[in-house]
């Protein structure tokens, strides 16, 4: 399915992955919602792409129907949905100061997992109204997960169980929703120039990138967004996790 003519919705689309993804399905043509935790950073992007921006805390389900509800109001109901939406946060589970905050953890798995799930059943609903294009397809949802749900590193746990949740959840949403005709795929990214990323040192940015066999680069937000518009092209692509990693493999630290 190509984008040209119909509706996307992007989460987590005012930064990095999602923002590349959003410029490229608008610039294929796509109507573009852009959702993300910052309105103004949502309303930027949007604003630059002829789209829609709406804040909206992904994990919230109030905020989540209240989100989509104005996406079809204005725009229709979407055809694609791309979720990065998407949080970090470090901690070993016992510390010097002894167990980890249980807060901590439940905070990355309510934003990047439930908070997937969420757009997924509210986005794919919408989908199910409408007609089928010629092929049977009505509509393409592509999640984001992360290298670290398999090589999860010290201080990971909560964000690799959020990510590794992802990827197991791509093969029961694809055989559960294949009935409306409704794809489900996934992104493992590896080591990419996101705002978190960039937060880093230039020193530290060049040796993780050289640690990737190849390139020998930090993957690039439009090599995301690329692979996106390859799902939404290709009808046989569905049920997996797609590992976009330049073969890197993490150390355990």
């Amino acid at each position: 399915m190509h984008p040209k003519g119909h509706v996307a919705l992007v989460t987590g689309g005012g930064s990095g992955l999602g923002a590349a993804t959003a410029r490229l399905l608008a610039k294929e043509g796509a109507k573009v919602a852009v959702l993300d935790v910052n309105a103004e950073s949502a309303a930027k992007v949007a604003a630059e792409i002829g789209g829609i921006g709406i804040g909206c805390d992904v994990s919230s389900a109030e905020a989540g129907e209240k989100a989509v509800a104005e996406v079809v109001a204005k725009l229709g109901a979407p055809r694609i949905v791309v979720n990065c939406a998407g949080i970090v946060r470090g901690a070993r589970i016992v510390g010097k100061d002894g167990p980890s905050d249980l807060d901590t953890f439940r905070k990355v798995i309510e934003v990047n997992l439930i908070g997937t799930y969420n757009m997924i059943r509210l986005t794919a609903a919408e989908m199910a109204k409408l007609e089928p294009l010629a092929d049977g397809e009505r509509g393409v949802i592509t999640m984001t997960s992360s290298v670290a749900a398999y090589d999860g590193q010290i201080g990971q746990a909560a964000y690799s169980a959020s990510k590794g949740g992802i990827a197991g959840l791509v093969l029961p949403a694809a055989r559960d929703l294949a009935r409306s005709g409704i794809r489900v795929m996934a992104i493992a990214p590896g080591l990419f120039q996101t705002p978190m990323m960039a937060s880093l040192p230039a020193e530290v940015q060049d040796s993780l990138g050289k640690s990737t066999p190849f390139p020998q680069r930090l993957g690039t937000a439009e090599e995301y967004a690329d692979l996106v518009l390859a799902i939404c092209n290709n009808i046989m692509l569905n049920g997996e996790t797609i590992r976009l990693d330049g073969a890197v493999r993490l150390a355990p630290r």
